[in-house]
């Protein structure tokens, strides 16, 4: 049998190429050899006050996205967190087998408290509950992450065993698969820091950027004051972004894309970049997108199809753990 792979995204709109090289393309890469859940995480987005209508939008907007870029409504179920009670009803229940000090030391915490001081809630607090249930409520086999983030999965690793060991074999215990090619990009103004919308305009490349606006912000992308085309994160960051992301997007090895550029200038490679991208962005994905943005019943038609996909799914795991703890089913 096939093994059970899960992954989710926050609906922040149609994302951006950090999204997209990052995860969402690896994700496609995955759904013929594992049976695949990709989810909008909406709950998780309300730990930080969001506008009704923006959320509705923002996350239309990420499905229709995942679609675009290549994931099969029919192969993978791809749906709404909140459309499925279990995910928040088997949070509840795995809270009581997490531990206050475990969830203080999450880097989540941490980073979101600092930025929301003035809402610091008890969602924020236990994200990462809801984050574990998310994964072990379909019996998940492996979860996708770059190498950097496999912290992020090692509260669902201890909680699955914790409850295990008191109760018997119960939930699967996910592991990291790691991608054999994905790009952490950073961002093009600041190249120390990883691309994301919440930067100024210039810094990321929108999924839906026009041609013309994609090579304009490749050609503004920092580097440094040298000439040499090489890989060295840790001294030429804005070059490295760029042979990174040059790499993943042409299906090649890093060192590949290197060779590819040497001796020549720095120009040539932010302009072969671009193109690289908007070569991958404009066809199909963005007119994919665009024809999916106009037929939102097809969008709703597909959020409640594998609504019930995933509730017959994680209803059997939920009904497992219940009967498990004593309650009365």
């Amino acid at each position: 049998m096939k093994k059970t792979v899960f992954s989710g995204m926050q609906p922040t709109g149609v994302g951006q190429l950090g999204n997209y090289l990052g995860a969402i393309k690896n994700w496609v890469s995955l759904q013929d050899e594992y049976n695949c859940l990709y989810s909008v995480v909406d709950l998780h987005a309300i730990t930080i006050r969001q506008e009704p209508d923006v959320l509705r939008q923002n996350s239309l907007d990420l499905l229709a996205m995942f679609i675009s870029c290549g994931l099969d409504p029919d192969k993978n179920i791809i749906y709404m967190q909140s459309h499925y009670h279990g995910h928040t009803e088997l949070a509840w229940l795995l809270s009581c087998y997490a531990y206050f000090g475990e969830l203080s030391r999450q880097a989540q915490y941490k980073d979101k408290s600092a930025k929301n001081a003035e809402n610091v809630n008890v969602g924020l607090f236990s994200y990462p509950v809801l984050q574990a249930a998310d994964i072990l409520l379909f019996g998940t086999n492996f979860v996708p992450v770059g190498e950097d983030q496999k912290q992020h999965l090692e509260l669902s690793r201890d909680i699955a065993i914790r409850f295990n060991n008191a109760y018997g074999e119960t939930f699967a215990v996910p592991e990291p698969l790691i991608p054999k090619t994905a790009a952490r990009v950073k961002s093009l103004s600041h190249p120390d820091k990883k691309m994301s919308k919440s930067d100024d305009a210039g810094s990321y490349i929108s999924l839906l950027d026009p041609a013309e606006t994609v090579m304009k912000k490749f050609k503004r992308a920092v580097t440094d004051s040298e000439t040499e085309i090489r890989y060295d994160p840790e001294n030429k960051p804005g070059i490295s972004n760029l042979l990174e992301i040059y790499a993943v997007t042409n299906d090649m090895t890093i060192q590949a894309a290197a060779s590819e550029f040497a001796g020549k200038n720095y120009g040539a490679l932010k302009i072969a970049t671009a193109e690289a991208v908007i070569g991958k962005i404009t066809d199909p994905i963005q007119s994919k997108y665009f024809d999916l943005a106009k037929n939102v019943d097809y969008l709703y038609e597909i959020m409640r199809k594998n609504a019930a996909r995933a509730r017959d799914l994680g209803d059997k795991t939920l009904q497992n753990v219940k009967n498990k703890i004593g309650l009365i089913l």
